[in-house]
């Protein structure tokens, strides 16, 4: 048993794969019985030990799970997984083309015969409702690794939505029909976040998937239980899709992308940045001389970068080139932006291309042809448009109900000189969805 946490009201564990939650007509081992008897052993516990089973994982999936030593503690979990506050993280390896991101919401009921799970459209026949988010990460041999968010707890869902999706788990042998004899189904629960019963604080439980299907993707998963989510790594580059509220470097102190990457994936390089309060894609070196390549690309303005952002208002414009100057003011953690040149300032180019205008409204792709601090966000502003929840540009009576900026950086188009040991990112393109 690999026991990630216990104390004594709760014990968190990894569930081995093909071992059932509890004891079946199989008559195989099953987790409470052997989970029982090492609590029997360890603490010499007489007579029937108690251990409550608050949640269940399918039996051919490994992962994280939480059992409660008490019945005070059975108690206060149950309810957490019935309202879904326990938020349930699974990592999986599919096959055909899933979407950057994509919301899977329909209704799931169990075949008595077959013990498959049956979706439909419409809650007909008893169905119950069933939603998950999938965000994709990297892909290696037509194989794509995905991080799967459950909302709800029915049986077999994940398998089940994503294989009507056209997203089949490798491996599954319920729901792939191109799984092969003795391939073991690529789904498992790598995290778990529950409130502990009687501390009354949030904990996080992780485990790393093992198999040989994982083996390929074993960066990505590393970097996925240290909570950084990387959609591009090859021996040189990571790219990752950075959370609003987190640094990119070390050095600025606080949580970093930079920290995270170090501690799971060994020491990486930045590149370039984003602000604190800006998400999307961010690139790293993985050695010295990719540190320089990628450099000397970002200089000479090689690699082009694109952004969605929603901003106050209407554009006058369809589609411009702004150009401005930029004054940064350290001491007050801003920019000043001018229409003319001054004396330190930094001339700035803004490309903009608006996707949808609305009275109140708009959505804007902003190629960022400089990249200067807070660029993108003073430059809009500056000419009237402030992005939707800027805290220190933006227009705070009009984001009183605002919560987050709505800027994400979500392609990264490269292009290198011919000799760079690089050039074999030449006209790649790295996307995510805002």
């Amino acid at each position: 048993m690999n026991i990630l946490y216990e104390d004594n009201h709760i014990i968190a564990v990894e569930k081995p794969v093909n071992i059932p939650v509890q004891a079946d007509s199989s008559g195989d081992d099953d987790m409470l019985t052997l989970l029982k008897g090492y609590i029997k052993q360890k603490y010499n516990k007489p007579g029937e030990v108690f251990l409550g089973l608050v949640h269940r994982l399918d039996r051919p999936v490994g992962g994280v799970m939480v059992f409660a030593r008490t019945s005070k503690a059975a108690s206060r979990l149950m309810p957490q997984f019935a309202t879904h506050r326990a938020k349930k993280r699974y990592a999986a390896i599919v096959q055909g083309e899933p979407k950057p991101f994509e919301r899977l919401e329909s209704f799931i009921k169990k075949d008595g015969a077959t013990g498959n799970a049956i979706i439909s459209s419409s809650p007909s026949d008893g169905a119950k409702p069933a939603a998950l988010e999938y965000a994709r990460l990297t892909k290696r041999n037509e194989l794509s690794l995905v991080d799967v968010e459950l909302f709800t707890g029915r049986h077999h869902q994940i398998r089940a939505q994503l294989a009507n999706a056209g997203l089949p788990i490798w491996g599954d042998q319920r729901y792939n029909g191109a799984a092969t004899a003795g391939q073991q189904v690529a789904l498992w629960a790598y995290s778990l976040t529950i409130e502990h019963p009687t501390l009354k604080k949030e904990m996080t439980f992780t485990s790393l998937p093992s198999g040989r299907a994982w083996k390929p993707f074993d960066t990505e998963l590393r970097a996925l239980l240290a909570g950084v989510r990387i959609v591009y790594a090859d021996d040189n580059i990571l790219c990752c899709n950075k959370p609003a509220g987190m640094g990119v470097v070390q050095a600025d102190g606080g949580d970093s992308l930079e920290a995270r990457l170090a501690s799971s994936v060994g020491r990486v390089y930045p590149v370039h940045r984003l602000d604190v309060a800006t998400s999307g894609l961010v690139l790293f070196a993985r050695n010295e001389q990719a540190e320089g390549e990628l450099n000397n690309a970002m200089e000479k303005r090689s690699i082009r970068k694109y952004y969605i952002c929603s901003v106050h208002g209407r554009p006058y414009f369809k589609q411009k080139e702004l150009r401005a100057y930029l004054v940064k003011d350290a001491e007050a953690a801003r920019v000043k932006i001018y229409d003319t040149k001054r004396a330190d300032a930094k001339e700035i180019i803004t490309k903009c291309r608006v996707l949808k205008a609305g009275d109140t409204e708009s959505l804007i792709e902003v190629e960022l042809v400089t990249g200067r601090t807070h660029q993108i966000r003073a430059h809009l502003a500056h000419e009237g448009y402030p992005i939707i929840g800027d805290d220190k540009y933006g227009d705070r009576p009009l984001d009183r109900h605002n919560r987050g900026l709505k800027l994400t950086a979500v392609r990264l188009e490269f292009g290198f000189d011919e000799l760079s040991p690089l050039s074999y990112l030449n006209g790649k393109t790295i996307s995510i969805q805002a």
